[in-house]
């Protein structure tokens, strides 16, 4: 059994636009470890069934993407905390004893691209405006309270979304109407997008801009394109701003290290590899 060599990969449908392989497998390369890492386009109808027969293939644990995060949740026997809390999961780890571990590293990713991408930021300096009410702004208002953030004003072209998600945080987080999302820009420490408003293929951000003011850090996890216009008007007035890709990265580094035993780095060379 220990001949084997180690699999893993990443399951969603679609999945053919995932930049995952490229990275893991230069990160494998990079390091000189045997494995490969397969990118899977799995139907919801089956998503059991492959996550019960994976192992047996010699599998060492896969990535979640979208639509599955919430159902792989469910359907894994042991679940870490930061998991529950975010209601879904980005990576399952397959155990010698059979049971799938489910965890989930995209607020561990985008905390650790914040620190990278803009060093001097001080989690407690201010509220952070959270653009969006989806998984993805789950795990970012959940990073953001355990890093320190004093509060989180929430916006979603929905309220109800918005208000359902800030209930589940409690009183540090606050929502404000879409159509005030721009007036709090000013008095904001740090701005997210967590939609995919302005990703090529989808609808440009309508928010306006203008009470951005220097200094303040934002940043987009979309990251195609890289610089998107939101990015582009922060950047125009001073802003510190980050970009996406860097979240994508650094959420990939816990999972790696538990399915190949070698903890990566990122660094130029990886975000060469995962544009490639």
């Amino acid at each position: 059994m220990s001949d084997r060599i180690p699999l893993a990969g990443v399951i969603g449908t679609p999945i053919a636009h995932s930049k995952s392989p490229q990275l893991h497998r230069h990160w494998l390369k990079t390091l000189g470890l045997k494995g490969d890492y397969i990118p899977m386009d799995v139907a919801a109808q089956d998503l059991e069934t492959v996550l019960r027969t994976l192992p047996k293939a010699g599998f060492v644990g896969v990535n979640i993407t979208i639509p599955h995060k919430e159902a792989a949740l469910e359907l894994a026997d042991l679940v870490t905390d930061r998991a529950t809390l975010i209601g879904a999961a980005n990576t399952l780890i397959f155990r010698k004893d059979g049971q799938i571990h489910a965890d989930n590293t995209d607020g561990y990713g985008f905390i650790e691209n914040l620190k990278a991408g803009a060093p001097d930021w001080i989690p407690q300096s201010g509220p952070a405006t959270v653009l969006g009410s989806g998984g993805a702004a789950r795990a970012v208002i959940a990073s953001l309270l355990d890093a320190g953030v004093p509060e989180v004003l929430l916006t979603n072209r929905t309220r109800v979304r918005a208000e359902k998600l800030a209930d589940d945080f409690g009183k540090k987080v606050s929502v404000v109407d879409w159509v005030q999302a721009g007036n709090v820009l000013e008095d904001s420490a740090l701005v997210v997008n967590t939609t995919s408003l302005g990703m090529i293929g989808k609808p440009a951000m309508r928010v306006p801009l203008d009470g951005l003011r220097a200094g303040t850090v934002v940043t987009d996890l979309v990251y195609t394109p890289l610089k998107t216009d939101l990015l582009a008007a922060a950047e125009a007035a001073g802003c510190v701003t980050v970009d996406g890709l860097g979240m994508l990265l650094h959420q990939a580094v816990p999972a790696f290290e538990r399915w190949f035993g070698h903890r990566p780095v990122v660094d130029s060379a990886t975000r060469a590899a995962a544009l490639r």
